[in-house]
């Protein structure tokens, strides 16, 4: 495979950021803009090229929600000395964030060859697109009826068990197209919290299994492929964008659904399905 350039370098942090936290697979559209860039989408080098500068995105998260995590973080180191502190919904968030990080990271450990070989395909992610498009629909139907008895709950409502089950279905997210945030949210509207409240919790959610997937590739770094350039431009530009994405998804499910995503997943998802079939792209 050819060194990677500056300007590829550009382009998919360009798409990292932009992708990573809305609903239509980070994964799945980077894989994308690899074949389209010529690139071996299987290569090793590349597979941890894309996770690394998710670290990127991860630090706009950081940066965007410093406030709620020291808050989080103050609740729960302070439920842990004490009995009282531990009735505070911050302490019961904190602990449901922390349990809905462990699912991803026994499945993404135990997982990896597959995650990074057999499922690195582009049939794979236009199957995921459009079956994951599904699920979305299911859930902001589920929204739509909870919203109007009045029955969904806020982030204050959180409980255990919806960190759990969110970050059971995030291990979903480790096939290509189905979509780390669009499987969290999801799980979160079916789990009858609020869209905001989903979202936001989908970010907690985003920090420790990102960093820790996008720390654990640099391993497999391969610097006559990457340079420290090109990696650190990549994180750079995926920081910048995804945290102006953020800010723009946070303001948009406060008033819209979900199922805006879907259309366009399943228009991708049917788009790629042609471009393979009539041989005009290949799938690795």
């Amino acid at each position: 495979m050819d060194h990677l350039s500056y300007l590829d370098a550009i382009i998919l942090g360009v798409v990292e950021g932009l992708t990573e936290f809305l609903p239509v697979s980070s994964t799945g559209h980077l894989t994308i803009a690899e074949k389209l860039l010529g690139l071996r989408v299987d290569d090793p080098a590349v597979t941890a090229y894309t996770a690394i500068i998710q670290l990127g995105a991860i630090a706009a998260t950081i940066l965007y929600f410093f406030r709620d995590i020291v808050r989080l973080l103050s609740a729960w180191g302070r439920g842990l000395v004490s009995a009282e502190a531990r009735g505070h919904r911050d302490y019961r968030l904190a602990w449901s964030v922390i349990v809905g990080c462990i699912p991803i990271g026994i499945v993404g450990f135990l997982a990896k060859g597959l995650i990074t070989g057999p499922l690195r395909s582009l049939w794979v992610v236009a199957i995921a697109l459009i079956l994951w498009s599904v699920v979305m629909w299911v859930a902001e139907r589920r929204h739509d009826v909870l919203a109007r008895v009045n029955a969904q709950r806020g982030e204050d409502q959180t409980t255990l068990k919806d960190g759990l089950v969110i970050g059971l279905v995030q291990c979903l997210a480790l096939i290509p197209g189905v979509s780390r945030s669009g499987a969290t949210i999801s799980a979160g509207l079916l789990r009858g919290l609020d869209r905001v409240a989903a979202t936001r919790l989908s970010f907690f959610l985003a920090i420790p299994a990102l960093t820790a997937a996008g720390l654990y590739e640099l391993k497999d770094i391969n610097a006559s492929v990457v340079g420290g350039g090109q990696m650190a431009i990549g994180i750079i530009v995926a920081f910048l964008v995804a945290y102006a994405s953020i800010a723009w998804l946070l303001r948009f499910v406060a008033h819209h659904a979900i199922t805006t995503f879907v259309w366009y997943r399943v228009a991708l998802g049917v788009v790629l399905v042609g471009v393979l079939a009539a041989g005009v792209m290949s799938a690795t």
